[in-house]
């Protein structure tokens, strides 16, 4: 099997998560987090103060911009692009603090392989909405193995010991199944699979599977896809689909070379200092429209018109000096880097973009006939939770059978428009299986927030999907298209 690891830039599809997803504190609270009133605006400042006399003078604030568009401008284009823009105030800004292992709510530059802290609140929340009902009667044990690893780069879930709890606790309940949480990739292979018949994958982004080496790279892979194709299953939840669709290598340069890795505080000042700049919406910022930006912020400061803006000033006002946060900006649908399209296949899509939590979704029932669905009585339901969209060529329902997807007629004319190039089709699917070879895969999208695995027909939703994975539950699994 060929083991594709291809060098280049970083696709930002993470941030999100998420995507940003999708930020230090996940891509949920992008649109709240802003670089004002903390260390960004004092470096800025510090940066722009080339006297050092603690205030701030226009021909300081022009200077200042003139010199970075000169410096930032590495092809000599007379233009800056937001790549550039990041790359310069990612030199401007402090680093990010340096990421502990099992820390949630962050992008890991070595992945994470430490067990996450889950709060006891919501794992009684969890333990409350259990379902009452019975599941499906086991055919004989079975075992479930949750990967809760997360590859190099990618984004830690909060919700991953969490997710690994409901399914421990789904499991126990009526001893339907026994579980093991692994947050070891070293876990799949072929020796140690064969006591299983389900893995979940729990949240599980970037190339988790991967290793240093190319050959235990490519024992991983070649594992986990003869256990699903030999009639085992999957059943996977959220960011499982953030996975393989990005530059694996380039993910996991920060570590190697020791770096902080992604600064989502100059991400988002970039994709804000382009939306205030790109008047003329080509992508790139001239240095007519750099200046313009300069020029506008000394005017908006210096309200007194003494001249000079003061450093309090600066970091008091910093904020409002930009406009808000553009989802779109982001960049976080950049072209996909396929690292194993045999995973994309069979997880049935890969990530492109994602409604920030609490976002509301109207999920609609697409196949109330299903067992997978029996819980929603056949009825339509809201949720609130980061919501992921997939790459237009990634999904299709002549791939999948789906069960659940998003009423997207219900959806605002303003929440359509945080997505930048939404899909064709307004196909938006949710939850679905699949057959992958003798084996069964199911995922559900949502699962990003606590509060989803504290909804009962969720929690039964999960357990059908699981039990469907094992081979205990039959379903239609044909896809949708045929």
């Amino acid at each position: 099997m060929k083991i594709m690891r291809q060098t280049g830039f970083i696709a930002i599809s993470f941030i999100s998560a998420g995507a940003a997803a999708l930020l230090t504190t996940g891509i949920s609270g992008l649109q709240a987090q802003g670089p004002g009133g903390g260390q960004a605006a004092q470096a800025i400042f510090d940066a722009l103060d080339t006297d050092k006399d603690g205030t701030l003078t226009r021909p300081e604030l022009e200077s200042g911009f003139h010199s970075w568009f000169t410096t930032w401008d590495t092809s000599h284009s007379e233009t800056l692009t937001q790549p550039q823009i990041l790359a310069g105030i990612s030199t401007v800004l402090p680093p990010p603090p340096p990421v502990k292992p099992g820390q949630a709510n962050t992008f890991n530059p070595a992945g994470n392989s430490t067990p996450i802290p889950v709060s006891q609140a919501a794992v009684d929340a969890l333990m409350k909405a259990l379902p009452t009902t019975s599941g499906a009667k086991p055919m004989h044990p079975r075992k479930v193995l949750v990967m809760a690893h997360t590859g190099a780069g990618g984004f830690v879930h909060a919700s991953i010991p969490l997710a690994a709890k409901a399914v421990e606790a789904l499991g126990n309940q009526g001893g339907l199944w026994t579980t093991t949480v692994s947050y070891d990739a070293a876990d799949i292979k072929a020796d140690n699979l064969k006591k299983y018949d389900a893995i979940f994958l729990d949240s599980t982004t970037a190339c988790f599977l991967d290793d240093p080496s190319p050959a235990v790279t490519a024992a991983r892979r070649a594992a986990f896809l003869s256990f699903v194709r030999s009639g085992k299953g999957v059943a996977a939840i959220h960011a499982a689909t953030d996975s393989y669709h990005t530059d694996c290598l380039a993910s996991e340069a920060p570590a190697a070379k020791g770096g902080p890795g992604l600064n989502i505080e100059a991400l988002v000042l970039a994709s804000r200092l382009v939306t205030a700049a790109d008047k003329d919406n080509e992508g790139t910022v001239s240095q007519q429209e750099w200046a313009a930006v300069a020029d506008a912020w000394f005017q908006r400061l210096d309200t007194g018109n003494t001249g000079k803006v003061s450093r309090a000033d600066f970091v008091e006002h910093f904020n409002s000096l930009l406009p808000p946060l553009e989802m779109r900006r982001l960049g976080l649908e950049s072209k996909p880097v396929l690292q194993w399209p045999e995973f994309n296949t069979l997880i049935g899509g890969y990530f492109k973009f994602h409604w920030p939590d609490p976002q509301l979704i109207y999920v609609k029932i697409d196949d109330p006939n299903s067992p997978l669905t029996a819980m929603f009585d056949g009825k339509e339901f809201e949720i609130h939770d980061e919501t992921y969209t997939f790459e237009q060529e990634s999904f299709s329902r002549r791939n999948v059978h789906v069960l659940t997807s998003i009423d997207y007629d219900k959806m605002s004319a303003e929440d359509k428009a945080k997505e930048a190039h939404p899909r064709t089709d307004a196909d938006y699917a949710l939850s679905y299986i699949r057959r992958e070879g003798n084996g069964r895969v199911f995922y559900e999208g949502h699962g990003h927030s606590d509060r989803v695995y504290a909804m009962t027909p969720m929690l039964e939703h999960l357990r059908a999907g699981v039990q469907y994975a094992v081979g205990d539950l039959k379903a239609d699994d044909s896809p949708s298209v045929k």
